[in-house]
């Protein structure tokens, strides 16, 4: 059996008032330089507006600025052929085209966007009409998915926008004295974005980005602060405080003052959302390549044991603090599989809920790092486990003895190796029905008044049952007709979709490199 290609080397409850924002008033103007287009000269004396900045901390003003793309080095080469399909589709029939969002930031900061999002001066009726394979998806939120190619394009209307936007709203927001209606138009989105540095337009025929609420200006301060004040806006929303974690962690951002003080102390609010939107957030944290900084901001924060209070019961267990820059044996794996990730190359959730159970059952009975070698080996080849305790056997290397759920290795009889293994093996799949268990995971944190009650439970049957699979072939033998992968290369587009073979394989390496570290002989 070929194994070269794993590497194996032989961030108190609140009062909640009622919300104050939106008081938009009389706007003062000046004006910033002028930006050059692709096709005109350089325009002398554009005037843009500064708005007041609507951000939590609004003492300071937010100039309306207009930023050549080219200068940030952004070219539409950057942009994936699908959603340039799109573009140009809607542009040739006469409609205006933005791209907005994470995707804007992500291009700024010369990172691969998960995805692109288009908004348009179309409806989205018209939307439809225009590409052949286009649908409209939600009812309070409606969008178009656009299947362009192999891809999923979301395009939403201003139109959609702005009538969603005015719900709830008891006046109309006055357009600003010396601003033109495409900017208020434009301005009036970029509210109702949730983070500054997710409020920016792009218009990628003009080459022109529209800032108006001082996104570029927190990207330079590495800083996530919301658009409104931030305890509005995650009163608004609770999921907003999972995705300040998220884009925290995926870019290595800060919180602006306010907005870490309400993650903090609005976390409860998560618990009002749905499982499968827990779910969903959960899984933007684990499966693109930011778990590890992810975990270590849920647990910043007091979040980790809302959503996992089993996890966060290992740290309060092994005295992991709050702010604690050491790592763990946890956090070690998780680091190791964010390496093999990426936004454009995500894993199935069945892979980092497997880790989860696999480090919980290693957690609560230590075994030897042959076990532990031996086990992600069978795990891998589909179950034979003679032939992984063989390769095992042979590793030349010392295993990293800071982590507690390694116990200290013993000269092992195969047929204990054996036993070891599939004894592993279960307690793994015990733990994941523990995981899955209301009342066991609301007992998790009982030995700690101080902490917040939680049993909750986002893993759904189905996944459970995906996860089961990836490790029933060591408790029920070798799989007929299994092939194990040969090689390093990882078919990202297998591994996103659950893929056994590939979800086994990158298992085995994320294990096997937390307990062999490459960089030890």
């Amino acid at each position: 059996m070929a194994v070269s290609g794993l590497c194996f080397a032989c961030k108190p409850h609140f009062s909640l008032r009622p919300p104050l924002f939106y008081c938009f008033r009389k706007i003062r103007f000046c004006s910033v330089a002028a930006i050059e287009t692709l096709d005109e000269p350089v325009i002398q004396g554009a005037h843009f507006s500064p708005a007041k900045n609507v951000s939590g901390e609004g003492s300071k003003l937010s100039r309306w600025k207009k930023l050549n793309s080219q200068d940030l080095g952004i070219s539409t080469s950057n942009i994936s052929k699908p959603t340039r399909k799109v573009l140009n589709g809607l542009k040739t029939k006469g409609y205006e085209v933005y791209l907005v969002g994470g995707c804007v930031r992500d291009l700024i900061l010369k990172r691969t966007p998960k995805d692109f999002d288009i908004i348009t001066t179309a409806e989205l009726r018209e939307v439809v009409k225009a590409f052949s394979r286009c649908a409209i998806i939600g009812r309070r939120f409606p969008i178009c998915h656009v299947h362009m190619d192999d891809a999923i394009v979301e395009v939403s209307s201003f139109s959609t926008s702005a009538r969603n936007f005015g719900r709830g709203l008891t006046y109309e927001l006055e357009r600003p004295a010396g601003s033109d209606k495409k900017d208020f138009v434009r301005w009036r989105n970029c509210l109702q974005r949730d983070f500054t540095i997710n409020g920016l337009m792009f218009d990628p025929f003009a080459r022109i980005i529209y800032d108006y609420i001082g996104g570029i200006e927190d990207i330079k301060k590495a800083k996530v602060r919301t658009v409104i004040p931030a305890s509005t806006s995650f009163q608004e929303d609770g999921a907003r405080i999972l995705r300040a974690i998220r884009i925290a962690a995926r870019l290595g951002f800060s919180f602006s003052r306010e907005t870490a003080h309400f993650v903090k102390n609005l976390s409860c609010l998560i618990l009002r959302l749905d499982k499968s939107r827990l779910l969903m957030e959960m899984n933007y944290m684990m499966a693109y390549g930011s778990a590890e900084a992810s975990l270590r901001l849920l647990w910043k924060f007091g979040l980790l044991e809302l959503l996992l209070p089993i996890q966060a019961a290992y740290f309060v267990r092994t005295g992991f603090r709050r702010r604690d820059k050491r790592s763990n044996m946890l956090l070690s794996l998780f680091s190791k599989l964010d390496r093999l990730l990426a936004p454009n190359r995500p894993c199935h959730s069945s892979l980092w809920v497997g880790i989860l159970a696999f480090h919980e059952a290693l957690s609560n009975k230590p075994r030897d790092p042959l076990v532990v070698a031996a086990f992600s080996l069978a795990v891998h080849n589909g179950g034979d486990i003679l032939e992984a305790i063989n390769i095992a056997k042979n590793i030349n290397k010392s295993h990293d003895s800071s982590f507690h759920e390694l116990s200290e290795p013993q000269n092992l009889e195969n047929l204990t190796l054996v036993n070891e293994v599939m004894s592993l093996a279960a307690s793994v799949k015990s733990t994941l029905s523990e995981m899955t268990d209301e009342h066991f995971v609301s007992q998790a944190m009982s030995a700690y008044p101080q902490a917040p009650f939680s049993d909750l439970v986002c893993i759904p049957l189905a996944l459970y049952l995906n996860v089961c699979k990836v490790f029933q072939c060591v408790t029920m033998g070798a799989e007929k007709g299994f092939v194990a992968k040969q090689g390093s290369r990882i078919d990202y587009e297998l591994l996103a979709l659950g893929s056994l073979r590939e979800t086994r394989h990158t298992f085995a390496r994320v294990v096997f490199d937390t307990v062999y570290p490459l960089d030890r002989t």
